[in-house]
């Protein structure tokens, strides 16, 4: 008997007035700020998108109550959280630490980290012209990564709902190349990695999973793909490979509206390719959409910039993402993935148009659709 897939989702957290945000763009400013500024930017173009639970704020204990027991009945086994750490201390880590964690049934679902060590760019909304800025960097010095890990260790990998996989803490880091800038090589690398697994064990918490999203097309300005997937993460003990979303791996053809399906029947063939390819174990990832209009000032000509400015996906129905989670169920059944894990982006990337969060076009539908395959 094979074993129960374990669906982890992205869960990208600036939902909620942030500080840092505040001084950027003013009081109470979040990403629903976007989300309520998106305009059609073509005929037939599904814009702006509304939350079916309104534009809540996911810092209050109370909202991701809702959202956890959502996530826990549909059959969603974690929520994976974006991380942030920058210029010494978390960014965007309310929805987590007051969200989440104060939550009265946090114990229904799992939670990890993915720490997304982008560099944080100036595109609330983007313009047409770039560069854009760098308003804050991503790499991180070895000091700042003990500090940042410290933080995880003592508020995230002692508690009783933290993701395991094969009993190892599971810990992701969204662009390996800004840790090797930061600490300076390879091998420095190595044992910067090393040591963290080191700490997490004098705390009595057991192993760590570190997990890379590898890609091979670079996305935010400034990411760096990993040219030697298997050689550089074999040396720094990687322990497996997942993808964060398609578009990392596959340009959409058509601008500026890609059919779903189309561009969903190449992204599939990803999970047999990567499992190929990749000596450490490959968690297949399954995307419901793309849409980063909303990043875009709305009353520029929208062009293929690059992004933001990217080709959009449409026809992503609940019906047709049902068919790329049914074949991820169909994989799994061949035995190849050890754990079968499935990441999906994603819970609420609201302003790139990848979300299973309810709306007011088609409700529960996604939900309904993990659960119609998976199981609750």
């Amino acid at each position: 008997m094979s074993l129960k897939a374990q669906i982890g989702v992205y869960y990208f957290p600036n939902y909620h007035a942030d500080p840092v945000n505040e001084q950027r763009h003013g009081k109470g400013w979040n990403e629903w700020d976007l989300v309520r500024a998106a305009t059609p930017r073509f005929e037939g173009h599904q814009q702006p998108k509304v939350p079916l639970w309104g534009y809540e704020n996911e810092a209050d204990p109370l909202v991701m109550a809702k959202k956890i027991d959502a996530a826990a009945d549909f059959g969603i086994d974690s929520f994976i959280f974006d991380w942030y750490w920058y210029d010494n201390a978390p960014f965007l880590n309310r929805a987590l630490d007051q969200g989440f964690l104060q939550a009265g049934n946090n114990e229904r679902l799992k939670f990890s980290v993915m720490w997304a060590n982008h560099d944080w760019i100036e595109i609330m909304p983007a313009t047409r012209h770039k560069p854009y800025s760098v308003l804050a960097q991503g790499a991180v010095s070895e000091q700042e990564f003990i500090q940042a890990t410290n933080y995880m260790i003592e508020h995230y990998f002692a508690h009783p709902s933290y993701w395991r996989i094969n009993d190892g803490l599971y810990f992701s880091v969204y662009e390996l190349m800004k840790l090797v800038e930061g600490f300076g090589s390879y091998a420095e690398t190595t044992r910067i990695l090393s040591g963290f697994r080191d700490r997490v064990r004098a705390a009595g918490l057991g192993e760590l999973h570190l997990n890379a999203v590898v890609w091979g097309i670079a996305n935010l300005p400034g990411e760096q793909k990993i040219e030697d997937v298997n050689g550089l993460l074999n040396e720094l003990g990687f322990d497996s490979i997942t993808s964060y979303v398609w578009i990392h791996h596959d340009e959409p053809v058509d601008f500026p509206a890609t059919d779903y399906a189309k561009y969903r029947d190449v992204a599939l063939l990803n999970f047999e390719k990567f499992t190929t390819e990749y000596t450490l174990p490959y968690f297949p990832n399954v995307s419901m959409g793309w849409d980063a209009s909303p990043r875009t000032i709305q009353s520029d000509v929208y062009d293929n910039l690059g992004y933001p400015h990217t080709p959009i996906l449409t026809g992503n129905t609940p019906a047709e993402f049902k068919k790329a989670l049914q074949a991820a169920k169909d994989f799994f059944s061949k035995g190849l993935s050890n754990p079968p894990v499935l990441t999906i982006n994603s819970w609420n990337e609201w302003t790139e148009g990848s979300y299973i969060e309810p709306d007011t076009e088609h409700g529960m539908e996604y939900l309904e659709a993990i659960r119609d395959v998976f199981g609750s």
